[in-house]
């Protein structure tokens, strides 16, 4: 299949693409630096310029000729709300109706736990869950085969292949966390579980593998 990763350079989506790649799968990295261009040949993917702020058409262009589209993308811990709103929300609305235009049907959304019930989340968090709450919700309604997975608090440990899945696990800070490792490798999942289309989930790290988890949605 081939994927196209939105957000590489992050740090799910650097551990996104050899999974990707180990899973049988080509993998196209849209950047938006062209100085990114040689660690994406390193890891194995190939880079494409594109930029979530350009227009429709503009982000067709990059859609077209992938199956699937895997959307890791993020404004930043570091960035004010007008950045959450451009690039969270409406850059992620663009690329959706990018992927309509351009026929590619699967579309994987990176979300967060607690999207769409901001009461389970410190009000710092409020801006951006409500960002990801207007995007997913225009997925929802996009007629792609999507799949929105939604972890919790993510952190930097390695990969321990079990988590947790359900439509809502708590508290977005006393639930638990959730290695990046781990929710890299469930973005991958999804790709391989078809019952995964049309859903929506929490997650969380657990004592369930991975594939099973995904197998159970």
């Amino acid at each position: 299949m081939d994927v196209l990763v939105i957000g590489p350079n992050g740090k799910t989506g650097k551990l996104l693409i050899p999974i990707l790649l180990a899973n049988g799968h080509r993998v196209g990295a849209m950047i938006r630096d062209e100085s990114q261009g040689e660690d994406m040949r390193a890891l194995g993917a190939e880079p494409l310029a594109g930029d979530l702020e350009a227009s429709q058409a503009e982000l067709a262009a990059v859609v077209r000729g992938h199956d699937a589209v895997i959307f890791a993308a993020g404004s930043g811990s570091k960035t004010g709300p007008e950045k959450t709103v451009d690039v969270d929300q409406n850059g992620a609305i663009t690329l959706i109706d990018a992927c309509r235009a351009a026929d590619c049907r699967r579309f994987i959304m990176l979300s967060s736990m607690a999207t769409g019930a901001p009461e389970r989340a410190p009000e710092k968090l409020h801006p951006y869950l409500a960002a990801k709450d207007v995007a997913d919700k225009h997925l929802s309604a996009s007629g792609l085969d999507y799949t929105i997975a939604r972890p919790g608090l993510l952190t930097d440990e390695p990969a321990t292949g079990r988590i947790r899945t359900a439509d809502n696990l708590g508290n977005i800070v006393d639930a638990g966390k959730i290695s990046r490792a781990d929710t890299a490798h469930i973005l991958a999942a999804c790709l391989d579980h078809p019952n995964t289309i049309g859903t929506s989930f929490e997650a969380l790290a657990g004592d369930t593998e991975i594939e099973a988890a995904m197998a159970g949605l």
